[in-house]
């Protein structure tokens, strides 16, 4: 609510109630901050409550084994029963891999699509419940206005001794007396017919400004009804991300070595296991060196607040010096608010725009606005992959379309650091950045926003 509706707002007449309450003005998104404990508490806790809203209680958790060693594939490749044993063994955790993997991942996506269902029909309801207060506390003040003003006309026909005219021309003796007064008294009658239908616009305003509180009081209560249920989406669709992710993980800790294993046992030449061994060594090794000049790449880009492939378009993410940067570099392609639908190969974008796209090209970083705590990190429906921080105060951000996520659910992250890199998942129309703001209610203009605190 701005300041113009909330001085409207104070102003407006007792009876009517119409202005909101200090509680309706605080942020919706809970202050209390979701550790991966409590996460998991309110999904085991709550699971029949949770099941009965249609929320994914569970994902299918990441498939466990007893992994074949490299000495029982040499034994088995000693005796040919054995060997049929052990490779229809190996072929098995390899299809049951690759399954638990992919079922996760769909299971994943599944909870991610219902997280953003839930989070739009929570944002739709939000702006509804705010525009009808604010209709709301505009029809109070045009009754206080219209109250006022009758009240002005009436003090004034007061003063005029109106009610003494008709008297004054009965008893009068002159013609020239008597048209001054029925003058007057015409007059009279105007502001009268006036005053009253002045009246009777304050009385239709304080109704209709009385209807309109009352519905903002339902479309509140809806509100924070759909809120409750986007939370818990959010909470599944991360629980859902992480088995996905482990689940993932595993595939790739072991199928390549169970291929290699199914290789050797399936091999017809002698002594191949140690060959096979070594490859599987120096693989590892390799893998290892990889990930370790990433990560050295990744401290370094998060250090220098800058970096992040991909061109197109000038200017510094991360930019300004306060508490408050710029998340991503280049230009602004698109604002906040309604603008006309567009489909572009099947891709159609929403006709109101809740954040601030900023185009960088593909591969560009993303950065941190603000310093805070990530409470969403994973797959989010038409937004892609997609993270939100908590910046407390009731203020949050989210990041859509990334590409690739740098940062993980829990994390404390500061002002600039890099955090994902830009890309085109989910309901895009080209690599960007699609950048929200969460506070007093719903989305707030990111631009002005940022603007306002210097990072723009």
């Amino acid at each position: 609510m701005n300041d113009e509706l909330e001085v409207a707002a104070g102003a407006a007449s007792d009876d009517c109630g119409c202005a909101p309450t200090p509680a309706e003005r605080r942020s919706l998104w809970p202050a209390a901050k979701v550790s991966r404990r409590s996460a998991m508490t309110v999904g085991a806790l709550s699971a029949i409550a949770v099941g009965a809203l249609g929320v994914a209680t569970s994902a299918p958790a990441a498939f466990a084994a007893d992994y074949p060693s490299w000495d029982d594939v040499q034994r088995a490749k000693a005796n040919e029963a054995a060997k049929a044993s052990e490779i229809n063994r190996i072929e098995t955790l390899i299809n049951q891999l690759t399954q638990a993997a992919a079922a996760a991942e769909e299971a994943a996506r599944k909870a991610g699509d219902e997280f953003y269902a839930a989070q739009q029909a929570y944002f739709d309801q939000a702006a509804k419940a705010e525009d009808l207060q604010a209709q709301a506390d505009e029809q109070s003040g045009i009754a206080d206005d219209s109250a006022r003003k009758a009240g002005q006309v009436a003090n004034q026909m007061y003063r005029n001794s109106g009610d003494d005219a008709a008297l004054e021309l009965f008893l009068s003796n002159s013609s020239g007396d008597a048209d001054d007064l029925l003058a007057r008294l015409g007059s009279m009658d105007k502001l009268l017919e006036y005053n009253r239908a002045v009246a009777d616009k304050a009385a239709a305003a304080r109704d209709q400004a009385q209807s309109l509180s009352d519905q903002a009081s339902k479309a509140r209560d809806e509100r924070d009804r759909l809120q409750k249920i986007a939370e818990q989406k959010m909470v599944a669709a991360q629980e859902a991300a992480d088995a996905a992710q482990a689940a993932l993980q595993q595939k790739q800790d072991n199928l390549l070595t169970l291929q290699a294993q199914l290789a050797a046992l399936k091999d017809k030449t002698t002594a191949t296991v140690a060959g096979y061994q070594e490859g599987e060594r120096k693989r590892k090794a390799e893998e290892e060196r990889r990930r370790r000049e990433e990560e050295e790449r990744r401290k370094k880009e998060a250090a220098s607040g800058g970096g992040g492939g991909g061109g197109g378009g000038g200017g510094t993410g991360g930019s300004g010096s306060g508490a408050w940067r710029r998340p991503h570099g280049g230009y602004i392609s698109s604002g906040y608010g309604p603008r006309p639908a567009q489909c572009v190969n099947g891709v159609c974008r929403s006709t109101y725009h809740r954040g601030t796209d900023f185009a960088n090209g593909c591969g560009a970083a993303i950065y941190a606005a603000a310093s805070g705590r990530v409470d969403a990190a994973f797959y989010n429906g038409g937004y892609g992959n997609y993270i939100r921080i908590q910046h407390g105060g009731g203020i949050a951000t989210g990041y859509a379309h990334i590409a690739r996520i740098a940062v993980s659910y829990g994390q404390q992250v500061s002002a600039g650091q890099v955090i994902a890199y830009a890309g085109n998942t989910g309901a895009s129309q080209g690599c960007h950045l699609h950048f929200e703001v969460y506070t007093g209610g719903g989305t707030t203009n990111p631009y002005n926003f940022l603007a306002a605190r210097g990072a723009i």
